[in-house]
């Protein structure tokens, strides 16, 4: 046990290594492939022997369930925020005001202030135990569960050091695009810019969501550190280097106010070569003991102030709206413009994001703008210059029918979004067929996106069903494709006729329609036909079954080509039923309500017994109801059913009935 436990922590050390080389310094030492076989190795260990397990294992990054709400930290030492300056002349004021403050001439540190969210995290003994947000300076949020998924902050120190440091969380600008376009493929809304993107994922209930988000944190400061006491930031800053933080190397410490205002001046023209974003400059008194004696006001301390980079814009005439049309079906309209140069790039479009954005700016075609870059990435209007107008401006409304395939496009309760209904949309098509063919979908081997673009190329598929009327003769004339791999899709595209009902509900990508909804779907509806005939109310009444979800059902299966979709796969022989055969229908139209946990059975599984038997299963009981079945802990369920007189079945109950019929 020894051996093992020795090597455990050789391969901790290991890969804790490997991260600070590729996550705080920027200079891998070895293969993401070598890399995943250490964590593989460590996790195989662990698994084998999880008495040797510990809660600061690099594999323990992302632990645990999620939280049911964020618990409130009060900082030992308020997190304050610091006053602004717009101009160089308030750099100026502010230097004059600390050297009469302090008396003497004052040193400076400046460094570069990262456009993140601001974050405390303690040490005790080495380890990391608690992180908190900013919050109001004085009260934070306790996120210490999403801060220990990022990798550039170490769980615990080579010294066993009480501490406590200050950062900012933030993302890189690639990965934030990354992130983006995983998100649209997946039909998810995307993040505005890179600072929303990295606050928005800190404050997850769930770790694992936080996990899978490309996190990052620079150390800007140290309230306290145990054993240590130094003369100046700079010192500090060098320690918490060393100690293994990731800090920013672009400070620089400046022995007058000039070369601060240098500093700004270089950084202000420079940024845009930074792969992160920054919105400002801030500048501390570097002496410690000074800072103590300058002390700090209400709201910020005297010692230091952000400079804030002037913003870039531009005046421009829109010179016409156009909408594209996304992989989700959303319906996007872009400002057409003169083209004009904007932090470092031509721009010639700029988003208007929806037509509620439209009217909130008054946006028409002709109109002279401002426009900028969002999150200085992308271009956006600011305002119109109403002042600048003619009378020969046109007003503009997104079309309620989509501009290429001509189907209804509608807009959700709730969304500001308007969405193309049309399964055959060709500005779809391609992302639909991928996620069609999808291992969790229909999983249709072998149809990847070279394939799809030939299919594409050569007119050969026109929706999702067009696949299962492919003729090997027809693939293997496709380049790369031959007699042997043309065959295996055509063993692919006919063994994917026979998947579950769930599985081609997903595939079919009706907005909002994930896996787990589908699952739910198939569970209540016997066949694919009666799914087609609900109507929203009725889906509402299923448990996990909310209005948007509803209304997309509802609207997806009102557009006669998806109709045409779904008999062309019914033509092909496609399953278009549930995952399991019905009994007799015993308790046909029969309403069930399930409330507390029930010791024999998941509630899905309760679900699927009541269906198979012809029975539905809903999330609040009414008049309508037949049966509340009711396991521990009922809650006001049980005491609504009572007042409307609803049979109440407990578990056995419910075993005797399902098994009788």
């Amino acid at each position: 046990m020894e051996r093992i436990k020795q090597e455990i922590e050789e391969l901790r050390a290991e890969i804790r290594k490997h991260n600070h080389y590729y996550f705080v310094l920027d200079q891998p030492q070895i293969s993401d492939r070598e890399y995943d076989q250490l964590m593989q190795q460590l996790l195989q260990l662990e698994e084998e022997y999880p008495e040797l397990v510990t809660s600061n294992s690099p594999t323990q990054r992302v632990g645990g369930e999620a939280i049911d709400q964020f618990r409130k930290v009060e900082h030992q030492i308020p997190l304050l925020s610091l006053a602004k300056s717009f101009s160089e002349q308030e750099l100026y004021d502010f230097d004059q005001r600390v050297q009469k403050l302090a008396g003497e001439k004052v040193e400076y540190v400046v460094e570069l202030k990262i456009d993140g969210l601001s974050t405390s995290v303690i040490y005790e003994e080495g380890k990391l135990v608690q992180a908190a947000t900013r919050g109001n300076g004085m009260i934070g949020e306790d996120i210490t569960h999403n801060i220990r998924t990022i990798k550039s902050i170490p769980l615990y120190l080579d010294l066993e050091l009480d501490l406590e440091v200050r950062g900012e969380v933030f993302m890189l600008k690639d990965r934030f695009l990354e992130l983006n376009q995983r998100r649209e493929e997946e039909g998810l809304d995307t993040f505005s810019n890179p600072r929303n993107a990295a606050a928005g994922s800190v404050r997850q209930l769930d770790p694992k969501v936080a996990a899978r988000r490309p996190l990052d944190i620079f150390i800007y400061d140290s309230t306290y550190i145990e054993g240590q006491d130094f003369e100046s930031h700079s010192d500090r800053l060098d320690y918490l280097e060393e100690l293994g933080f990731k800090v920013n190397s672009a400070r620089k410490v400046c022995s007058e106010i000039e070369g601060v205002v240098e500093y700004c001046q270089e950084w202000t023209t420079k940024r845009d070569e930074l792969n992160y974003e920054i919105d400002g400059i801030v500048i501390k008194v570097n002496r410690l003991n000074l800072r103590e004696q300058l002390g700090r006001t209400a709201k910020h301390p005297r010692w230091a102030m952000a400079y804030k980079f002037p913003a870039q814009q531009q005046e421009t005439e829109v010179k016409d709206i156009e909408v594209t049309v996304g992989r989700t079906g959303a319906l996007t309209p872009t400002a057409v413009l003169d083209s004009v140069f904007l932090d470092g790039s031509e721009v010639s479009r700029a988003t208007l994001h929806n037509q509620d954005e439209i009217e909130r700016k008054g946006v028409k075609i002709g109109d002279r703008v401002i426009v900028q870059k969002a999150g200085d990435i992308i271009p956006e209007v600011v305002r119109v210059l109403a002042d600048k107008r003619t009378g020969e401006e046109v007003e503009f409304n997104l079309p309620q029918e989509c501009p290429v395939c001509g189907a209804e496009a509608v807009r959700l309760e709730g969304e500001a979004v308007i969405r193309c209904t049309g399964g055959a949309c060709p500005a779809q098509l391609r992302e639909e067929i991928l996620h069609f063919v999808k291992r969790n979908a229909m999983n249709i081997e072998g149809v990847g996106p070279a394939l799809i673009d030939q299919l594409l190329e050569n007119d050969l598929v026109e929706d999702v069903a067009d696949l299962y009327y492919l003729k090997q003769e027809q693939l293997a004339a496709l380049e790369r494709m031959g007699q042997k791999s043309s065959q295996n899709v055509i063993i692919a595209i006919e063994e994917s006729k026979n998947n579950k009902l769930s599985r081609l509900l997903f595939g079919l990508g009706i907005r909002h329609v994930g896996s787990r909804v589908a699952q739910v779907l198939a569970t209540n509806y016997q066949q694919l036909d009666q799914l087609i005939t609900a109507t929203v109310e009725e889906l509402m009444e299923i448990d996990e079954i909310g209005p948007k979800i509803a209304q997309s059902i509802v609207a997806y299966f009102k557009q006669e080509q998806n109709l045409e979709i779904i008999e062309k796969l019914r033509q092909a022989g496609v399953n278009l039923e549930a995952d399991f055969k019905q009994k007799e229908a015993s308790l046909e139209g029969k309403k069930f309500v399930l409330t507390g946990k029930l010791a024999d059975f998941t509630r899905s599984e309760a679900k699927g017994a009541i269906t198979e038997l012809g029975g539905r299963v809903t999330s609040s009981v009414s008049g309508q109801t037949d049966y509340l079945v009711v396991g521990d802990n009922p809650g006001s369920k049980y005491d609504k059913a009572q007042k409307l007189g609803v049979e109440i079945l407990n578990e056995e109950d419910f075993k005797d009935l399902i098994d009788s019929e």
